[in-house]
């Protein structure tokens, strides 16, 4: 057996994470530009590189990836590594959005040997599946496609898939027969939202799509004005009415940063028009009867605003079910009378404990998933009214997938944890439980060695914050396992319990899983989520440290052996981890991060993003951008840890300049001698649609970097 490293001799093993023999990164020239926000002179180095067109930043992003690769391919364990990440990857197959359609069951599936998510349909749960839609055939060694979104018509005789090419997002619409696969002659590009809803005549759908652009047309004009139309199959999409979103309606307020769906149902004669007001939670929402759908004439109605504070909506008959958090932030339902204008929501079901994060109608009933304690629940409501019963889940774990149709009883569930696999389960309403669909088979990845527990960490104001550890069975706590500690905190979002087979190759080594449930997210609902939000972000900060500070403190780990990661909206809070406490890691991540928060909304995805992070046209939200800026807060002669950043040349989220002016203003400022790198995928966006390939490679060199900075035997170069 390998023996563990003693934590006193760690400093003499860590003297391989610097970087002495290895010449130094391509250094990034410095025009410092000046910006005056309300009397503050804020000076930014490299503004120059969020001209990512020009030749300048191309060269030398490209330099900063061949550097990157160069000093990747000198760790020893690298390759090793990278095998078993890909055998776990590739054990079994993966089943994601699972959707039912008037018997047929339609679905992703990847299987072992193959480098993408394909979209298969079962005509019955006990048939053979059918493949529909396989991107690979259309990728390229220079570019892949892969699938986005899908939605059968309701008769399950068609399914609209969007695809898109290297992780890009840029969404083109297709519509594919489900009885023979081919595909019909329907293209409609700008539809990265989708928001796809078939009606009842099986030939005809309303879908979102982004407004088209001048040539010279800034970056943050892409998500603006979008519109809903409605598509009738074989018709020419340029053509077609709008029916709902920006200036379309003198009825219907909608601001150019706003996001517009249409949403109907079978169980009920009314359309409900959405307004998603960019990324707040908050919706507004417009119906009129289904029949009256005449373009720009539709007859729409307001039923609710955002201060009403729904997010979810769903509809039976006259009634509109409601999800809000409005005076309960862990969240209520209410309903709305659709026949009776006018008429103030009732309470159905009232807030608990428990915070309810869906629901839908089903043919049966209302159901509810609920988080409880951090764990999945589902409840089932029936119409009339009544308490809500609570439906067993196969075994304790999280709600990751939550599908209802008020044509089929029950909901159809994905439920896993962080030791079990996922698999679906659909309602049986005559045996009142979940029935395994045998859709997915439990993976053989076998992690009847791994455990996890649930604790709490103080954070620097007190509040108590909700970490789970997931390690070896029997693990020494003596401080010196090499440990992995991740956290989000926005939007809020929940880092609920999943099960990752390649992670596996992490914990088998002795390495600990860490995930920090910080403010912001909505573990505790919408009380949490505003409390790492706007002025309050520095608490999402607080509450990452406080969550490292307690796996050192209770010895699954030690300064040197910690390592902090954080993806998209999570760069603002590793970002703001290691540059207020770097002595807190020994090596970090920062994947597609947001670091450079003042000029965030720049941006493509910029503005959507305003009413979460703010704006620097206030001074209040300059002031709240200034305090999460990660960028900004790189101090000079500073012993930062090792960190590799992450980007995709094709992100349309975060933009690349972010990672590539915070590794810039790292190399610069860094005293520790340990390396800062670059990691650019330019066959990748955001990390939505990449390939399997490029996930396990990612991953092999994330995890090599960090056991290489971490200390571990057997990753240090010579």
């Amino acid at each position: 057996m390998r023996q563990r490293v003693p934590v006193l001799v760690l400093g003499a093993v860590l003297s391989g994470g610097i970087v002495s023999a290895q010449a130094p990164p391509p250094k990034a020239p410095v025009h410092d530009v000046t910006d005056d926000y309300f009397g503050q002179k804020v000076v930014d180095p490299y503004r120059w590189m969020e001209d990512t067109g020009s030749a300048e930043f191309a060269s030398w992003l490209k330099a900063q990836n061949d550097y990157t690769r160069a000093v990747l391919a000198k760790i020893p364990g690298r390759a090793a590594l990278a095998d078993r990440i890909k055998a776990l990857d590739d054990a079994g197959p993966t089943v994601s959005s699972v959707q039912w359609a008037d018997g047929h069951y339609f679905y992703f599936r990847t299987d072992p040997g193959s480098d993408n998510r394909r979209l298969f349909v079962k005509d019955r749960l006990d048939a053979s599946e059918r493949l529909l839609l396989d991107t690979e055939k259309q990728s390229t060694k220079e570019k892949h496609y892969s699938i986005d979104y899908f939605t059968p018509s309701l008769d399950g005789r068609y399914v609209a898939a969007g695809v898109s090419a290297g992780g890009s997002e840029n969404s083109v619409l297709k519509v594919i027969e489900t009885a023979t696969a081919r595909q019909l002659p329907d293209r409609i590009d700008r539809a990265e939202f989708g928001g796809v809803s078939w009606r009842r005549d099986g030939k005809s759908f309303f879908y979102t799509r982004l407004a088209k652009l001048a040539p010279d047309a800034p970056p943050t004009d892409k998500y603006l004005k979008s519109q809903v139309f409605l598509h009738t199959l074989g018709s020419n999409p340029d053509g077609e009415p709008a029916v709902f979103g920006f200036g379309v309606s003198d009825s219907v307020a909608v601001a150019p940063a706003d996001f517009s769906f249409v949403l109907q149902s079978t169980a009920s004669p009314w359309i409900i028009g959405v307004v998603a007001h960019g990324v707040q939670n908050e919706l507004t929402l417009y119906t009129a009867p289904m029949e009256s759908v005449r373009g720009t004439s539709t007859p729409w109605r307001r039923f609710a605003d955002v201060e009403d504070a729904v997010t979810g909506v769903d509809l039976h008959g006259d009634t509109a079910y409601l999800l809000s958090h409005k005076d309960a932030s862990r969240f209520q339902v209410l309903t709305v009378d659709l026949a009776r204008p006018g008429n103030a929501p009732a309470v159905m079901v009232p807030a608990s404990d428990a915070v309810i994060r869906n629901l839908g109608v089903a043919k049966d009933a209302l159901y509810l998933q609920d988080l409880d304690a951090g764990m999945g629940r589902l409840r089932r409501v029936p119409f009339g009214g009544g308490p809500p019963e609570i439906v067993a889940l196969p075994f304790p774990g999280a709600i990751q997938g939550f599908a209802t149709d008020p044509r089929l009883d029950g909901p159809i569930v994905e439920i896993t944890s962080w030791t079990e696999s996922p698999r679906w389960y659909s309602y049986s309403a005559a045996e009142h439980r979940l029935l395994d669909t045998k859709l997915v088979p439990r993976s053989p990845v076998d992690f009847s060695g791994i455990e996890s527990v649930e604790v709490k960490a103080r954070s620097a104001d007190g509040t108590m914050v909700p970490l789970s550890i997931v390690f070896r069975k029997g693990l020494a706590r003596d401080g010196s396992h090499p440990t992995y500690l991740t956290g989000y905190g926005a939007y809020g979002l929940t880092l609920d319990p999943s099960f990752t087979p390649t992670t596996l190759a992490w914990l088998e080594r002795g390495g600990v899983l860490a995930i920090a449930h910080v403010r912001g997210g909505g573990e505790y609902g919408e009380d949490w989520h505003r409390a790492g939000m706007l002025a309050t972000k520095p608490h999402t900060i607080d509450d990452f440290i406080a969550c490292g500070e307690y796996l050192v403190e209770n010895k699954y780990t030690a300064p040197a052996r910690l390592s902090g990661q954080g993806t998209s909206a999570g760069g603002v809070t590793i970002g703001g981890a290691i540059t207020r406490r770097p002595d807190l890691f020994g090596a970090a991540l920062i994947r597609v991060g947001d670091t450079d928060s003042l000029r965030s909304e720049t941006m493509e995805s910029g503005p959507a993003n305003i009413p979460e992070f703010g704006t620097v046209k206030t001074e209040e939200g300059f002031k709240a951008l200034w305090a999460m800026d990660a960028y900004q807060h790189v101090k000079d002669h500073t012993a930062y840890p090792g960190i590799l950043l992450t980007t995709g040349a094709n992100d349309p989220r975060v933009a690349p300049w972010q990672a590539a002016k915070m590794t810039a203003r790292l190399q610069a400022a860094t005293s520790s001698g340990k390396p800062i790198l670059l990691r650019v995928d330019y066959d990748a966006g955001h990390g939505m649609g990449s390939t399997k390939t490029q996930l396990d490679e990612q991953r092999a060199d994330e995890y090599a970097f960090l056991l290489w900075q971490l200390g571990e035997p057997g990753f240090q170069p010579k």
